[in-house]
């Protein structure tokens, strides 16, 4: 479901169920046969081992979260660092806080391309204060399809 929904409601070129697949650096090799240049990180562990494995020389890696290493302190990323190093790989973390001086542009640009459907929004939406708990576990565990949203109320508007 949400491979379609990137597809054909977000208009991504391709897209995989890295849950569906047993091995990850396989897969990315499949879709990236030419490697990867730039990966975005929220995920980390195995996501970010598979990624590393394709990375061209001089990549960069951009760290902004890590979902599977939150619940489980266990399922912690194993890098290679000799190909980091001899791929002269860059990886840097970073966090929201650290670009609070453009935060107004980001918000009137990203409500702009909302406004025009440059950027599609797919929401997940619960309903009723009773949900909130399964609401955040499920943030957790990847059972939400994009922006996962608990309705408390109806809209009076």
């Amino acid at each position: 479901m949400q491979v379609d929904l990137l597809k054909n409601k977000v208009g991504f070129d391709d897209a995989f169920n890295y849950k569906d697949e047993i091995d990850l650096s396989s897969t990315l090799q499949r879709y990236f046969p030419e490697g990867i240049d730039i990966y975005f990180d929220n995920v980390g562990a195995e996501m970010l081992e598979a990624a590393i494995q394709n990375m061209n020389n001089f990549g960069r890696v951009a760290i902004c979260g890590l979902i599977s290493e939150y619940t489980d302190s266990q399922n912690s990323a194993k890098l290679d660092m000799i190909r980091v190093l001899y791929k002269r790989i860059r990886i840097e973390g970073f966090l929201t806080v650290d670009f609070s001086e453009i935060y107004q542009d980001f918000i009137s640009t990203t409500t702009q391309y909302l406004q025009t459907s440059k950027i599609k929004v797919i929401e997940d939406i619960s309903y009723g204060v009773e949900s909130i708990p399964e609401a955040f576990l499920d943030l957790f565990q990847g059972n939400n399809i994009g922006k996962k949203v608990v309705r408390i109320a109806e809209d009076d508007v």
